[in-house]
């Protein structure tokens, strides 16, 4: 995966660190533990994001663990300190009722660089999960997002079914808002989804929502068909952005454009029907990196029977 990212050797090497430290903790230590790995272009040039995920009881001091030196299990008690240092983002949740999650972000320049330039200009974090249904080598579903000031436009499409016809349909709305539906958001998403209809009907159809948030003003316009839904997600409220019934591609309404408020330290998070629709985000994940946010959704309310995507978007940390 590294080479094919065009990583150095250095970078590589990084790559090889990180993912063996986590791999060794979740058999060391995990209940039920899962390793995932992607690679992706950024603004910043391809990275590597590394996600360690378990079942257990949490780190009783984590504190105490992030210290080199620290071990329960006879080691050097440097992992978890060398993997922060490696990584270029990095952030671990662990706690009673969720377990363990690690995430890792490591760039293909040769060492971990003291300032990484922030993504989405330092006014977002963004963070995705996308995995395909058993049995299948592509996802069915598709999603994406562009930053511009304070601004982010997003979008999720769910092809019909799952398997290489799915990816297709996935894979012409993608195009559709890479081309057509910039982070400034001209149009807006109803725009989107009424350009996703008309390049769909050569395809079998999706499930597609589309949103544009605005951190300065605090709202999220969004527009849509099917089952990829949409919540706002804070400590104090939980609200489901509904959309409209039908098949971008197929068949669908006229298409209506809604507002809604986005509370400062609320997340945002879209996700395809391989997640179940009833979950509960524990508080404590509020406070982690969408990345950690998507992945424990995807793994704790996966039905494990459909291709599975979770977006999650948070303004940065200060």
């Amino acid at each position: 995966m590294s080479g094919a990212a065009g990583f150095d050797s250095v970078a590589a090497g990084r790559v090889a660190l990180v993912v063996s430290e986590m791999a060794s903790n979740l058999l060391k230590h995990a209940t039920g533990g899962r390793l995932l790995l992607a690679s992706r272009e950024t603004a910043n040039g391809a990275c590597i994001d590394v996600l360690s995920m378990d079942a257990g009881p949490g780190m009783a001091d984590l504190a105490a663990c992030r210290r080199d030196g620290y071990s329960s299990s006879g080691s050097l008690g440097q992992g978890l300190g060398a993997m922060e240092r490696l990584a270029d983002e990095f952030d671990l949740i662990s706690h009673p009722g969720i377990g363990t999650l690690i995430f890792a972000r490591i760039h293909g320049h040769g060492g971990p660089s003291p300032r990484p330039a922030a993504p989405c200009n330092g006014i977002f974090e963004v963070g995705t999960i996308c995995l395909p249904a058993p049995g299948e080598g592509v996802s069915g579903d598709g999603w994406g997002f562009s930053c511009a000031g304070q601004r982010l436009s997003v979008m999720m499409a769910d092809g019909l079914g799952h398997g290489p016809g799915a990816a297709a349909a996935a894979q012409a709305a993608q195009d559709v808002f890479t081309a057509q539906f910039p982070a400034d958001c001209p149009g807006g998403p109803q725009r989107m989804v009424e350009r996703a209809h008309t390049a769909l009907r050569a395809t079998r159809g999706a499930a597609l929502t589309a949103a544009c948030l605005d951190a300065e003003a605090g709202t999220i316009r969004y527009a849509g068909a099917g089952n990829v839904l949409a919540r706002v997600v804070s400590g104090v409220d939980d609200r489901v952005l509904q959309v409209q019934n039908g098949t971008v591609g197929v068949q669908i309404r006229t298409v209506n454009e809604q507002t809604a408020a986005w509370p400062a330290h609320a997340l945002f998070i879209l996700f395809s029907d391989g997640v179940q629709s009833r979950w509960q985000l524990d508080p404590v994940l509020l406070r982690a990196h969408p990345a950690l946010v998507a992945a424990w959704l995807a793994w704790r309310y996966g039905r494990g029977k459909d291709d599975t995507t979770v977006l999650v978007v948070r303004r940065a940390r200060t």
